[in-house]
């Protein structure tokens, strides 16, 4: 799938430039040198998967004029959520090493995201789409935090899916397929996507890790998260092809009765 090839040694252009000894004032300066040159002989740490991360810049006119065309033409069942469209943007190269990922988050300024704007660090071969044909089987727990945690929260979640903490969670021939941060008026509404929502170990599992790993100040409080299949959301569009593509990539069974309980919780952005 997207599993490494074998490990590669790479430069680590964004770190800082070094002085020279001589150019050191004093002796702690030559240690922070010295430190920064070994880094930059160092063989990145590699991450288990290539990741990608995305961007979803919601188009404000363009979606008021699809819901004033589809009320024109009598549209109904669906409602407005039917006619979202993805405006997913890749922002930058592939995340390979443990580098790459702080290099990313520390130059994404979580703070500066746009109301109903949402980012995404997803496993390469995977989008943030509920009906990708990998992820349309599969579900997601929603966390909604204050702002003032948000970025934090959003940091250690990240790390729980590229470190692999979010993956040993789950269930036997389930997979995890990224995480999201959506921004709301007082909140940030955070991501876990999984691929197989018919196995409750999965879904009891990533919950477990999320309160488990995080510090007892950065918990969201019960009444503030919930677990929904992405084909129970309104907005959700059923693919072509009746066989589920589960079954067909890796032989992951079909959702069933061990789904989640429907929740009445306002769910994110559609996508």
């Amino acid at each position: 799938m997207s599993a490494r090839p074998q490990l590669f040694t790479r430069g680590l252009s964004g770190l800082s430039q070094s002085t020279t000894t001589a150019e050191a004032s004093s002796p702690a300066e030559q240690r922070d040198d010295a430190k920064r040159n070994f880094l930059k002989t160092m063989r990145p740490l590699p991450t288990q998967h290539y990741w990608n991360v995305y961007f979803d810049r919601q188009q404000q006119q363009q979606q008021q004029q699809s819901k004033d065309h589809h009320r024109q033409n009598g549209g109904g069942g669906g409602g407005d959520d039917s006619e979202y469209k993805v405006q997913l943007e890749q922002l930058g190269g592939q995340i390979e090493s443990v580098q790459d990922f702080w290099r990313y988050n520390n130059n994404t300024p979580v703070d500066q995201i746009k109301m109903r704007e949402s980012i995404y660090l997803f496993k390469s071969g995977f989008r943030p789409v509920w009906e990708d044909r990998r992820n349309r089987d599969g579900g997601s727990w929603t966390f909604r935090v204050p702002k003032t945690i948000g970025p934090d929260v959003w940091t250690r979640i990240q790390l729980l899916a590229i470190g692999e903490k979010l993956q040993s969670a789950l269930a036997d021939g389930d997979q995890l397929c990224g995480v999201g941060l959506s921004v709301r008026f007082n909140s940030h509404l955070i991501t876990v996507w999984h691929r197989d929502s018919s196995k409750q170990a999965s879904i009891d599992g990533m919950l477990a890790c999320v309160m488990d790993e995080l510090p007892p100040e950065l918990r969201p409080k019960p009444d503030n998260y919930f677990y929904k299949r992405h084909r129970d959301h309104a907005g959700f569009k059923a693919p072509s092809d009746a066989q589920p593509a589960a079954s067909k990539e890796g032989g992951l069974v079909a959702p069933g009765t061990n789904a989640a309980p429907e929740v009445t919780v306002e769910p994110p952005s559609a996508h």
